[in-house]
Order: structure tokens, then sequence, then C-alpha cells
């Protein structure tokens, strides 16, 4: 596909339903992706894959993001090599949901982005949504403004946020975005930092997760290659290698 200067690249973009309860709403999540010109869909852990049930949801060409579905058991391995991950989020505040962008701002952002990038598009459970330990594999979160009642069907849900991401138009010249690490690169490096952080006592034994929260965030914001991983990763080897010298130089 060529990509137009100032759009999103909807060819790069996948809705992944982490949880789904219901076979109906896979189908009917598919059914809303595909009207806005999503044509792949993941689910993580599902409750449910009724064939029938799910197709009944997934009429005409959206059928065939059912018939090509992809199953995954865990969020990691799902989201390992995707370069830019959004949650969605209905409940606010807190360390892990600060400042979540609404569907219309996600997608002027996205815009950039897609053209050179993977992106998930991270939708939780019907009941809870995203746990905070879901939420830390994502560079930014998205909300989608309600009333008073601020719970969504999970196909509305997806219906919303794509809806906004097919229309976005970039209203200034498209600017550069690099090819950035993927997930499963990030997270390699996420567990070496943390470990030698808590080695050379910069980030507390107790919760050490809400301290990374804060250093994923700072990453996020400005998104690493996965050249600049491998970086960081080198100065913890090397952090890790002067600390056990000098505890062999005292002892």
């Amino acid at each position: 596909m060529t990509v137009t200067a100032g759009r999103v690249n909807l060819d790069n973009l996948t809705v992944v339903l982490h949880k789904p309860r219901l076979a109906e709403n896979i189908g009917a999540a598919a059914r809303a992706a595909r009207n806005m010109g999503l044509s792949r869909l993941i689910v993580v852990q599902p409750e449910d894959l009724d064939q029938e049930r799910m197709l009944k949801m997934a009429t005409g060409p959206s059928a065939e993001l059912i018939q090509r579905l992809v199953v995954h058991d865990d969020v990691a391995t799902a989201l390992g090599g995707f370069q830019y991950i959004v949650g969605t989020t209905a409940r606010l505040g807190g360390a892990y949901r600060q400042s979540p962008l609404s569907p219309r701002e996600l997608a002027q952002h996205l815009v950039a982005i897609s053209q050179r990038n993977q992106v998930a598009l991270l939708f939780g459970p019907e009941n809870w949504g995203l746990t905070n330990e879901e939420l830390a594999f994502c560079h930014t979160l998205v909300t989608i403004p309600t009333s008073d009642f601020r719970s969504l069907n999970l196909a509305q849900a997806v219906l919303l946020v794509a809806y906004e991401i097919f229309l976005a138009r970039e209203e200034v010249a498209p600017r550069f975005v690099p090819r950035l690490a993927n997930s499963f690169e990030l997270e390699a490096m996420y567990a070496e930092l943390q470990a030698t952080l808590m080695k050379i006592n910069y980030i507390g034994h107790q919760n050490p997760e809400l301290w990374m929260m804060r250093i994923r965030r700072f990453f996020s914001r400005h998104g690493l290659r996965a050249s600049e991983v491998q970086v960081v990763r080198g100065i913890c080897r090397q952090i890790d290698w002067y600390v056990r010298r000098r505890l062999l130089t005292k002892s």
C-alpha cells in the first residue's frame, strides 16, 4: 500500500482484545474495526471463541478478521512485535493512568508514528478493563469522554477510537518518526534496568514497579530505537560489572 502523507497508515494498526468474555463481542469488535478500515485483530486469553457466534456479529467483509484471527495465551507475547502500544482506560488518576489522550488527540498523534511502526490498540475485558500491569506495556493511554456513566460496550469503544483514527489528517507537514524498538526489546531493557537500579539502591526494593513506571513514561515520551535500547542495556551491564568489581576489591 502506498501511504499518503498526512494520513494514518491503517495497514500498520492492529486491534488487540485482552481477555474478551463473549464471542459476540469479539465479532462485533471485528465489524467495528473493519468499518473503519482496520484489517487485523488479535485476542489474548479469550473466554469464548465460538466461531458461529462470532460470525453472527462479524458480517460481510468483517468475517475475514475472524477467519484470520490470531490468538495468544499471554499479553506480553501478543504485544511483543509492536513498536507502539496504545492502552484504553475508563478509570483515571493514580500512577498508571495519568494524562490520557482523547481518541481525536490520539489519532493525530498516530499519523506520523504509524508510517514506519506497528501500532497496537489494546482493549481490556468488558467487566474491568486493563490492569496496571497491562498498562505498563503501553506507550500512551486513551480514554473516551463520556457523561456520568462511563461504561461502554467493547465494540462501541473499538468503533469510537477507530473512527477518529480513520478520519485523522495531519494539519501540518508530516514529520519523520523512525522505526522504534518493539515491545520485546523494550521489556528486556526495562527488566535489566530495574535489576541494575535496585542493585545500586537507586530505586527501593519495595514496589519497584511504581518507580519503573516513571522511567517507562520518560522513555515512552521520546521513543527509543532498537540501537538506543542496546545502549541503555550496555550501560546497565557496565554498571553491573563495576559493582561486582568493587565488591571483589573490598573482599
